[in-house]
């Protein structure tokens, strides 16, 4: 039976990018509002109850307002925002780590924020396996393709070509630090450093740990099997083979996927080492994640529609 999906706020990219994996699949057929009606409320209000599926794709004040919106009790939710990742009452939509049946029964989801993904990807199998300690102050840098940004973003890189790196959240209060503290179990919030580059997608999450002076911590070896066992099941979350020229690289070209490759790196001692998370923000990091629990929730193969 065909469900009905509507996104709310399907102009911008990770909307866009929802509805081109959807399209032309017969298990979906999507809600549209009219232009001249898109920021009518009584319009949206309708779209929102009639749906079967809601994905919503805004401003965590508005999506906060759609919920509200909502007055029955068949509407499921996939909140793309910041709003409701560490609220009570939803379930993470991060399967292979929140839980598969959790999000097969859910009837409001929090799709997890792009560099949240890597993080937690990495380190709350870890943390859950006795591998590394809860209460230790975790130091993550991050790159992002600018399309992570929204559209004033792209359009300020592909304006100004000049910009070769931009550093932000430097006040530390980036909204992704709640769910990477609360979803891994940690003490202490993690001390996080993104920044942006000059290429439409592509991620790269990593994780610094001087294994030397952190209690409770034990190998890279023992990290690597213990991440390869964890997500052994997983068709979307994978381990990538070390590169052999010790040299990792993000191309402007990429045109992304719908996957999530971790790396564990470790120096010849294994006093040191480095957790990185390879991902496309656009895909496992948004849109992607977004089609993989609607996916689930519908009751069909996890996979369906995505980029792999």
């Amino acid at each position: 039976m065909t469900k009905t999906v509507f996104i709310d706020g399907a102009a911008g990219t990770t909307g866009l990018e929802i509805a081109e994996r959807l399209s032309g699949r017969r298990e979906f057929a999507l809600i549209a509002i009219d232009e001249a009606h898109r920021k009518d409320a009584a319009a949206r209000r309708e779209a929102l109850n009639d749906a079967d599926f809601v994905i919503l794709c805004l401003p965590d004040d508005a999506a906060r307002e759609a919920v509200a919106m909502i007055a029955n009790d068949h509407t499921s939710v996939i909140d793309a925002s910041t709003a409701h990742r560490v609220a009570p009452g939803w379930v993470y939509g991060f399967p292979e780590v929140s839980g598969h049946d959790a999000v097969a029964s859910a009837a409001r989801v929090s799709n997890p924020g792009c560099y949240s993904t890597g993080f937690i990807a990495l380190v709350a199998p870890l943390v859950q396996a006795g591998l590394l300690p809860a209460d230790w102050p975790y130091s993550c840098n991050a790159v992002s393709g600018y399309s992570g940004g929204g559209k004033a973003l792209i359009e300020r890189f592909e304006q100004d070509r000049d910009i070769a790196w931009r550093g932000y959240a430097l006040g530390l209060g980036h909204k992704h630090v709640p769910e990477m503290q609360v979803r891994c179990g940690l003490s202490i919030a993690p001390m996080f450093s993104p920044s942006v580059i000059p290429a439409h997608r592509g991620m790269v999450v990593d994780v610094q740990l001087p294994l030397a002076a952190m209690p409770k911590a034990d190998s890279p070896d023992a990290m690597r099997a213990a991440l390869a066992d964890f997500y052994a099941a997983s068709p979307i979350v994978v381990m990538g083979e070390n590169p052999k020229d010790g040299e990792m690289l993000v191309r402007a070209s990429d045109a992304g996927d719908d996957r999530i490759e971790l790396f564990v790196f470790a120096n010849a001692d294994a006093s040191q080492a480095r957790l990185v998370a390879r991902l496309d923000n656009l895909g496992k990091g948004a849109s992607g994640a977004c089609v993989q629990n609607l996916n689930i929730m519908a009751g069909l193969p996890e996979t369906a529609g995505l980029r792999l």
